[in-house]
């Protein structure tokens, strides 16, 4: 029997005795509560009794957790008026906390008549139910475990993918290869802790839909960027089918002493363009999910180039991202998100906003003001670059960091110039408005586009794989072969791939900002010159971890790497530097230094190839032998060897060499020398009475 029950909170939410269900749509007639049994065999259909505002609702006496449901919406037809309800399409809860069964590609799910002769948009009639997904009542879930924020300046991201980082871990049992048990293994936590960064950052993992176009061509969407569930994981990382091992993951992660960010996809949902699949919103209500076009209501915005664009313009869209976000924090354990496309988010229809509504609610949630937010500043939309455009509280990746070292590395002239700012944090940037340093996410490489293997491998992209041509991926790379394209047993070739690897995740470590590694980076994991490896859920996108006995010298380097960053503050400061403050000697808190060891003149710039960026700390009082009072960052992008003069910048102490990237001996300094910097490589050195433990 069902009652009226009560518009909130929406989706399905049991209460020991029975489930109250409660959907948003603001243009239907009528909605139907539809329930499945264990064989996926609808058993029955009731209407929701009830509507408060926009919101139809009902109370089911006795419906336990584990009931498979869906909906059937009713409404007018009137594509051109972008209205596509159909009752013979199953619909999936928003809300759902838990996805049962696959979707499966069939004509039936598509909501109008694909075969149609005279191109209209008819009503499919074909009931869809037999090849949707179903939502699953879900009973009260356990609190997480504590969480330890940890401090943006002192935060190392990890980009990563659940399956991909697993399904080849020698240490990963078969059965949880490519699942959330698999990493929250006791060996992977390790290896990671030992590795020294701080924050996990997962790409997608609420549920999401293999394309119909990559289901025809034998593949399937192994990255996740297209969500159908933004509440539900997606089930295929899922062992056991509870979704407690997500939560246990995340609690084995924090109790490693580390953080859990998810990237997260609410820019576009995976029923595509006008033409796709009706599977939730689209037939719920699709004038209030989706942005149209102005001049056809029917017709879709692009903005994220995936067919249709959300809109949070909406104040029901709003509340559904901040009600799944404050889920995965509060119940699921979350400790931050970045957001693919965010531009999205603050689009209005007048164009981006910083002070758009959605920006507001969060900065003015309790839950979610209080977590790691990360943007990718841009989309396809008519101006939407917006690098730096992003509120304060917001950190960005910042793609001409990214750009401008793998440039500079490359040899390109003025590449130095290029890199300069991003050394310090890209203030021109982020400064504005008081943010800080740590808004800026440099990285050299991410999962869209080539590995750092790969980056000194290949100067052209081979993404045949994926079945678009090669036409699909990044086509300028600034990325340089050093002679020959691909894998080469050229032992020249090797070492000065293998420095140039190094010299890149250097500049990412020893920069201002907040440094984000590509997992697998840290050994030289490869794609094979797949610069787009969406598709490739097999031994392409799967991380070799076989790189890591191969060379695990590089690995060490790495994490003494990370450890210098996080053991010297002077490499992660939490302020901008300008050159304003100087130290007892008079030496300001940043000075760039030609190879003379002089101040770098303005006109130097554009031809230099070889540098020093000296950091000092400016406070007052004598310093212990164990305190850093200077740390330079030593670089040569040139083919040849050069002299870089190291100045005394107090009193008492001397240079002591911490980290270099050539092989053999690391350079030293003794007063009145030059340091000698093998060709392409760079170097740190702390000034300190003695040598840094």
């Amino acid at each position: 029997m069902i009652e009226a029950g009560s518009p909130a909170p929406l989706g399905a939410t049991f209460d020991g005795e029975g489930t109250n269900f409660a959907l948003f749509s603001e243009h239907a007639e009528a909605v139907e509560l539809c329930l499945f049994d264990g064989q996926d065999h609808e058993v029955t259909r009731i209407g929701l009794p009830e509507r408060t505002g926009n919101v139809w609702h009902g109370y089911l006496w006795g419906c336990q957790p584990g009931q498979r449901y869906g909906y059937r919406v009713h409404g007018p037809w009137d594509p051109a008026a972008g209205r596509f309800f159909n009752p013979d399409k199953l619909l999936l809860d928003p809300y759902a906390r838990e996805l049962s069964g696959p979707l499966k590609w069939a004509p039936e799910v598509f909501g109008f008549d694909r075969d149609g002769s005279d191109g209209r948009m008819r009503r499919n009639s074909a009931d869809s139910a037999p090849f949707m997904p179903k939502g699953v009542v879900h009973g009260a879930g356990g609190a997480p475990g504590t969480r330890r924020p940890v401090p943006w300046a002192e935060t190392i991201l990890y980009e990563t993918h659940v399956r991909g980082y697993t399904m080849r871990h020698p240490a990963v049992p078969e059965p949880d290869r490519g699942s959330f048990r698999g990493l929250r293994n006791r060996e992977v936590l390790d290896y990671l802790k030992a590795l020294g960064i701080t924050t996990v950052e997962l790409m997608p993992v609420q549920a999401f839909v293999d394309e119909h176009f990559l289901v025809e061509r034998g593949l399937s969407n192994f990255w996740g960027y297209n969500t159908l569930g933004f509440f539900a994981p997606e089930p295929r990382y899922l062992r056991g089918g509870s979704l407690s091992e997500f939560r246990e993951m995340t609690d084995a992660i924090h109790e490693a002493g580390l953080e859990v960010v998810l990237d997260v996809v609410y820019n576009h949902t995976a029923e595509g363009d006008r033409l796709g699949p009706t599977l939730s919103f689209r037939g719920i209500d699709n004038p209030s999910y989706y942005r149209p076009t102005a001049e056809d209501p029917g017709e879709y915005v692009n903005d994220t180039g995936c067919g249709n664009t959300l809109n949070a313009d909406h104040p029901q869209v709003r509340r559904l991202i901040l009600d799944s976000l404050r889920y995965w924090t509060t119940e699921m354990g979350v400790d931050g998100f970045r957001f693919d496309l965010a531009t999205v988010l603050g689009r209005g229809a007048e164009g981006f906003d910083r002070q758009h509504p959605f920006f507001l609610e969060l900065q003015q949630d309790p839950v979610l003001s209080d977590i790691k937010l990360i943007a990718e500043p841009w989309d396809v939309g008519s101006d939407g670059y917006q690098l730096g455009g992003f509120p304060p509280g917001w950190a960005e990746w910042n793609d001409r960091y990214r750009d401008a070292v793998r440039r500079a590395w490359r040899g390109d002239k003025g590449g130095l110039e290029g890199f300069a700012a991003g050394l310090l944090g890209s203030a021109e940037i982020f400064e504005a408005e008081g943010r800080k340093p740590w808004a800026s996410v440099n990285y050299v490489a991410s999962h869209d586009g080539f590995t750092a293997q790969d980056l000194v491998s290949y100067e052209v992209r081979s993404n045949e794989a994926n079945g678009e041509g090669n036409r699909d991926g990044h086509e300028h790379n600034y990325s340089c072969n050093y002679g020959v394209e691909g894998p080469t047993d050229n032992a020249g070739i090797r070492a000065v791939r293998r420095r140039q690897r190094l010299n890149l995740l250097a500049s990412v470590l020893l920069s201002q900002g907040t440094p984000m590694l590509l997992a697998g980076d840290e050994f030289g994991n490869s794609q094979g010159g797949n610069n787009n490896a969406y598709a490739q859920d097999n031994e392409t996108g799967w991380l070799d971890w076989s790189g890591l006995a191969g060379d695990p010298d590089f690995q060490a380097q790495v994490r003494a790497l990370i450890r210098l960053r996080n053991t010297v503050a002077l490499l992660r400061q939490g302020d901008h530097l300008h050159g304003h403050a100087t130290n007892p000697d008079g030496w300001r808190d940043v000075e760039w230094l030609g190879a003379d060891g002089e101040r770098l003149k303005e006109a130097a710039w554009g031809d230099a190839q070889a540098l020093s960026v000296l950091l000092c700390d400016t406070r007052e009082g004598r310093f212990g032998e164990d305190e850093v009072q200077a740390a330079a960052v030593l670089l040569n992008v040139s083919e040849s060897e050069v002299e870089l003069v190291l100045p005394r910048v107090a009193d008492t102490g001397t240079w002591h060499c911490v980290f270099a990237s050539h092989e053999g001996e690391r350079p030293g300094w003794t007063e009145g020398r030059a340091v000698r910097l093998d060709e392409r490589s760079c170097a740190c050195f702390l000034f300190a009475e003695a040598p840094p433990g």
